[in-house]
C-alpha cells in the first residue's frame, strides 16, 4: 500500500504536466490548422470548392517603371478563377537621366533635379479581365501552389506634361514653360535651373485610350489559407491609338513592352 501511495505521489504531477503540455496553445492552434488544412484538401479531392472568391492588393516593379493594382477574383472550379483588376502606374523612359544645377560634392545645388529633355511624364490606367489558372501544387500540404495568370485590359495613358523652372535669356527673369511652350529655351541646358515639381503640369494633361495584354506566373504561399501571399513573375504589352510623346530628340511609340515582378497580399474567403 505505501508503494502504491508513493507511485500516486509521482504520478500525479507528471500526469499534470503531461496534460498542460497537451493544451498548450501554441501546440493546440499548430494541430487544428494542420486538421483544417487536411479537411480542405479532402473537399477538394471530393470536388468541393474550398473557397468562393479573393481580394488582393498588388505592388509591381517594371523593367521600365512601377505600378500597383487591386485585383479581386471568383472561383469557377478548383483550379480556375475569373479575375479582373484596377491598375495605376508610371512608365519611365529608357534615356531619362536626372541631372542638377550646382556642385553637389559640395553640398549646394541650385533649383530641383530635373531630366534633361523629358517632355511628358507617362501614367497609366488600366481596368482588365482575365483568368488564374493552378498549374501546379494541388494538395501540397504547404500550401504553395503555382498558377498561370492572364488576361486583356482597356488601357488610358495620362501625359502630363513636364515642365521646367528656367532664365529667360531676354530679360533675365525666372519662367515655369513645357516643351511646347518654347522647345529651344527647354531645351537650353545653360538657362534651365531646375524641374517645377510633380503638382505642376497637371491642368495640360492628355488622355490616349489603349490596350494591354497580360500574362504571368503566380506562386501562392498561402493555399490552404484565407491569407493570400504571392509573387508574380510576367510580362505586359500596350498599344496606344496615337504616339506616346516622353523625351525630345528620341523616337515616340505606340507599342510598349515590358516584364515585371510583384507582391501580392489580400484575403480569400
Amino acid at each position: 500500500m505505501k508503494n502504491i501511495l508513493i507511485m500516486l505521489f509521482f504520478a500525479l504531477p507528471l500526469g499534470v504536466l503531461a496534460q498542460e503540455k497537451k493544451l498548450s496553445p501554441k501546440q493546440q492552434k499548430k494541430a487544428e490548422r494542420k486538421e483544417k488544412i487536411n479537411q480542405l484538401i479532402k473537399q477538394e479531392e471530393e470536388g468541393a470548392l474550398i473557397f468562393n472568391k479573393q481580394n488582393s492588393f498588388t505592388i509591381k516593379l517594371n523593367t521600365d517603371g512601377y505600378g500597383i493594382f487591386f485585383e479581386k477574383g471568383k472561383y469557377k472550379t478548383m483550379t480556375k478563377t475569373n479575375i479582373w483588376w484596377v491598375e495605376v502606374g508610371e512608365r519611365k523612359h529608357e534615356k531619362e537621366t536626372k541631372s542638377a544645377k550646382g556642385d553637389p560634392a559640395f553640398g549646394f545645388l541650385i533649383g530641383n533635379p530635373f531630366v534633361y529633355g523629358k517632355i511628358n511624364n507617362f501614367y497609366s490606367g488600366k481596368l482588365g479581365f482575365g483568368q488564374q489558372r493552378l498549374i501546379g501544387g494541388k494538395g501540397n500540404k504547404n500550401g504553395v501552389a503555382t498558377s498561370l495568370v492572364y488576361g486583356g485590359a482597356l488601357a488610358i495613358a495620362y501625359l502630363k506634361p513636364y515642365m521646367l523652372d528656367v532664365t529667360d535669356p531676354i530679360n533675365g527673369s525666372t519662367r515655369r514653360i513645357k516643351y511646347k511652350d518654347n522647345p529651344a529655351l527647354f531645351l537650353n541646358g545653360t538657362q534651365i535651373l531646375g524641374a517645377s515639381g510633380f503638382t505642376r503640369g497637371f491642368g495640360f494633361m492628355e488622355y490616349v485610350p489603349g490596350l494591354q495584354v497580360r500574362t504571368a506566373l503566380r506562386f501562392d504561399y498561402g493555399r490552404y489559407t484565407e491569407t493570400i501571399s504571392a509573387i508574380e513573375v510576367g510580362i505586359n504589352a500596350e498599344y496606344y491609338t496615337k504616339e506616346i510623346v516622353q523625351m525630345a530628340q528620341n523616337p515616340n511609340k505606340k507599342f510598349f513592352f515590358n516584364a515585371y515582378m510583384a507582391i501580392s497580399f489580400g484575403r480569400r474567403k
